[in-house]
């Protein structure tokens, strides 16, 4: 399987800087810019703070990576000890951490809303396509259709039944598997946020997974996020002015299963194939948790039913871009 660049760094986050390092504002003595920089689920994370106290802003950014760890242990489906896994193990939880009931019943919403483009239960698809291709004697075409109907059959949304006043999880036919890899990140993001605003930050970049910017720069201009092209991520298509917003970007390339790309990590519940390589889709919304579910959907649903789907779900605007470079903007 080829990790090419993360799906994540399909946006280039223009205002951040690398490490956790501090360094003075230009035209304003007092004030310093306090970064952060780490991994979050597997992806690339940051957190920019401006401030005057810099012992302050360290002792926001601790507490955030505090709720980092817990939220990890919870949503991870590479730990064995998670939340999660234990659910997707037994195929039933009982005294489920209130994060997953919520985050569960999120996803499930937007799985209704998208007609189940998005799914959360893709889980037992992802792994065939990760075990075929892992395998030293893969068949560069693929897993095979009967291998693929198998998988898809224990792939429905509608089959998990959450009880939230009885704090349970649970699957309806054994095999199922769930994963919130697409929405968890977006989750953490906001929750990260919220408690760096707890600690009196109000100019802030969080990006744990997701970059969502709260308020706007010290200065009163927006923070300003660039959108790559998926054919040549370095290369900047165009521009997005961010305040109070959080941007999502979903695209196959972020991780192929093979040499060739024609298979990649975002799979169609409803067909069992993968979508486009070099197509990428980024989702503009007030919260990450949003944003991060809803830019997998929108890459996934029929262009008829995009504006729909975009507006039910909560989303502020979409922008589609092609291996050409060319931005096409749905608007709620």
């Amino acid at each position: 399987m080829s990790h090419s660049l993360s799906r994540r760094r399909a946006i280039t986050l223009l205002a951040a800087g690398a490490g956790l390092a501090t360094c003075l504002m230009g035209r304003d003595s007092g004030a310093r810019v306090v970064r952060w920089e780490g991994v979050t689920l597997g992806a690339p994370s940051s957190i920019q703070l401006y401030t005057r106290d810099e012992a302050k802003a360290r002792a926001a950014i601790a507490a955030g990576i505090e709720e980092l760890a817990r939220l990890e242990e919870i949503f991870s489906v590479y730990r064995a000890d998670s939340a999660v896994s234990a659910l997707n193990r037994t195929g039933r939880l009982d005294d489920a951490p209130a994060a997953l009931l919520e985050l569960v019943t999120h996803a499930l919403r937007l799985a209704e809303i998208s007609g189940g483009a998005y799914d959360p239960t893709i889980q037992p698809l992802w792994q065939l396509y990760f075990q075929h291709f892992t395998t030293g004697s893969a068949d560069p075409a693929g897993p095979a259709a009967s291998e693929i109907e198998t998988a898809r059959a224990l792939v429905d949304w509608r089959a998990v039944k959450v009880d939230a006043p009885a704090r349970s999880i649970r699957f309806r036919h054994p095999g199922m598997g769930l994963t919130l890899n697409s929405g968890a990140q977006g989750y953490i993001t906001d929750r990260v946020a919220a408690i760096l605003a707890d600690h009196g930050f109000t100019h802030m970049l969080v990006d744990m997974g997701e970059p969502r910017a709260l308020s706007t720069r010290p200065d009163g201009s927006p923070w300003r996020i660039g959108i790559a092209n998926p054919a040549d991520p370095a290369r900047t298509v165009t521009m997005l002015d961010v305040v109070g917003q959080c941007v999502s970007t979903s695209g196959g390339y972020g991780t192929v299963f093979d040499a060739e790309g024609r298979f990649t990590h975002l799979i169609d519940p409803r067909t069992g194939g993968t979508a486009p390589r070099l197509l990428g889709v980024s989702v503009v919304a007030e919260t990450a948790t949003i944003a991060d579910g809803l830019s997998t959907a929108m890459l996934l649903v029929a262009p008829e039913v995009r504006q729909r789907v975009l507006r039910q779900a909560g989303g502020q605007m979409a922008l589609y871009v092609t291996p050409d470079g060319v931005v096409e903007r749905v608007t709620a």
